[in-house]
C-alpha cells in the first residue's frame, strides 16, 4: 500500500509492504497529521497554540497533547542553554520544531499498532522506518540533485535540519539571530521525536551542536559544517556500496 498527501505544508509519503493493512489504516494516520495541523499550527488563528499564545487558553485548559508537547520544548531549551527556544521575544509561539517529529513519530506507531511490520513514513525529509533494511538518502545541503550519503535503517527514524529548503529560518534563541555555522545536520535515532528535535536544537546551535547531539542517548550524527567539512559519529549508519 502506498499514499501520498500534502500535510502541515510538506508531503507526506507513506509505504507499507505488510499484506492486510488497508486504506482505512493510512485514513487514519493522515487525518490524525490533519488534525495536529489544526490544532498546533502556528499559522491558524483558532489553534489551540494560537489561543494559548494570545493568553485565551491557561496552561491548566491545555490539551495533553500540548503539554507534552511544550514540555518538550523547555526539556531542549534547557539542554541547550536557550538556543532552541519556540518562544523568542517578539514572534509568536512556534513549536513546530517538535510537532513535526512527535507527530509524525505518532502516525508511524498507529501503523504499528495496526499490525504493520514493515513501512517507511517520510514526512518532507524526515524519516520513520520498521522492518528494514531500507536505504534512506541524505541531500546536499548545496545541490538538490545530490546525496551527501545514504544510510541504511532497518527500525528507527532519521531527522535533517538545514538551510536548502527554506533559508535562515532556525534562529539561536540566545542571539535571535540566524543560525549560520552548520550547512545540514541529520540525526539518526530510535524515535523521530528525538531525532527531529535534536537535529534542529543543534542546528540552533551551530558547531556545537554536532558534538552536543551526538552527546545525546542513541542518538548518531552526520553534519555539514559552514566550512564544507563533513563530521559524524562513527556509529552513523552508513550504507555499504553495492557493486
Amino acid at each position: 500500500m502506498r499514499r501520498v498527501e500534502h500535510v502541515m505544508g510538506f508531503p507526506v509519503s507513506l509505504r507499507v509492504d505488510d499484506e492486510g493493512i488497508g486504506d482505512e489504516v493510512a485514513d487514519a494516520l493522515f487525518a490524525w497529521l490533519r488534525e495536529v495541523d489544526a490544532r498546533f499550527s502556528p499559522f491558524r488563528p483558532d489553534s489551540e497554540v494560537c489561543r494559548h499564545d494570545r493568553g485565551e487558553l491557561e496552561l491548566g485548559d491545555l490539551s495533553a497533547d500540548l503539554t507534552e508537547v511544550l514540555d518538550l520544548c523547555e526539556q531542549y531549551r534547557v539542554a541547550t542553554g536557550g538556543a532552541f527556544d519556540v518562544r523568542l521575544p517578539g514572534r509568536p509561539l512556534d513549536p513546530c520544531a517538535v510537532v513535526k517529529g512527535w507527530s509524525v513519530q505518532r502516525a508511524a506507531e498507529l501503523l504499528t499498532a495496526a499490525g504493520a511490520r514493515r513501512f517507511i513514513l517520510n514526512a518532507g525529509g524526515d524519516v520513520v522506518v520498521s522492518g528494514g533494511p531500507w536505504r534512506v538518502g541524505i541531500r546536499h545541503p548545496e545541490h538538490a540533485d545530490q546525496l551527501c550519503t545514504v544510510l541504511e535503517l532497518t527500525d528507527g527514524a532519521v531527522a535533517t535540519s538545514a538551510r536548502y529548503e527554506r533559508g535562515d529560518h532556525i534562529l539561536d534563541g540566545r542571539t535571535g539571530t540566524p543560525a549560520t555555522g552548520l550547512l545540514s545536520i541529520s540525526v539518526v535515532s530510535t524515535s523521530l521525536t528525538e531525532a527531529d528535535a535534536t537535529a534542529t536544537a543543534a542546528f540552533a546551535m551551530g558547531p556545537e551542536g554536532v558534538d552536543w547531539a551526538a552527546s545525546r542517548p542513541g542518538c548518531e550524527v552526520f553534519a555539514v559544517d559552514g566550512e564544507r567539512r563533513v563530521r559524524h559519529t562513527p556509529g552513523f549508519p552508513v550504507a555499504m556500496a553495492t557493486a
